[in-house]
């Protein structure tokens, strides 16, 4: 069956956040923002931001990076687009467009970040396949969200508060072995979980795809 996809009711959600996001999450998600940045640059200067949002990422990355971002948000964009404007050469291009549609070509990027967005597409194994589709051989996808553990105890209590964290995107029902099973079936390596600020609360994930 379809995934049937709300991208109008997304876009008016975005488009209500966009004036408040960074003086919200800035300092909040600094740390997972340059880690993220950090792993994506590891991998090469080729580089795409998958919700690229107000561009809160973007300045983490090196200056000889050639970054391109993309969100399903205009209003979220156009906060992006003032930061590229007021110094970031390493940004090549900011648009629109939807993750599960993605319009570049086959083995086009080194790295594909996806900071804070994954819990939030409706089709995620959707959205990671278009990020393998676009991925070359070798490259990674770094993933940062708020993922859930699989059992034990603090995965009683992240499921306790699951509906609390939806309402902002942190849904603690989304699970570290979602990624890890999608993974696996597409023939793709998780590198690396670890954890961000504050104390483990968000964790950063890289999947590799096999090189050619």
């Amino acid at each position: 069956m379809a995934v049937q996809y709300d991208l109008e009711g997304q876009r008016r959600v975005y488009e209500r956040w966009a004036p408040i996001y960074d003086r919200v999450y800035h300092k909040f998600l600094s740390d997972a923002h340059r880690k993220t940045a950090q792993a994506a640059a590891a991998c090469g200067p080729d580089i795409l931001e998958i919700g690229v949002g107000t561009g809160l990422v973007l300045p983490y990355y090196p200056r000889d990076a050639r970054v391109c971002g993309v969100d399903l948000s205009i209003h979220m964009l156009a906060k992006a687009r003032e930061k590229v404007l007021a110094g970031l050469p390493q940004v090549k291009l900011v648009a629109a467009m939807d993750a599960c549609r993605l319009g570049f070509a086959d083995a086009s990027f080194d790295a594909v970040a996806v900071p804070f967005v994954i819990t939030l597409v409706p089709d995620p194994e959707g959205a990671l396949d278009e990020c393998a589709r676009v991925l070359k051989p070798g490259g990674e996808i770094v993933v940062a969200s708020k993922l859930g553990r699989d059992r034990g105890p603090i995965a009683a209590v992240e499921d306790a508060v699951a509906p609390l964290m939806a309402k902002v995107g942190w849904s603690s029902a989304f699970k570290i072995s979602r990624i890890a099973t999608w993974a696996e079936r597409r023939g793709l390596a998780v590198e690396e979980v670890a954890p961000l600020f504050p104390a483990g609360f968000f964790k950063l994930m890289r999947v590799r795809k096999p090189a050619a």
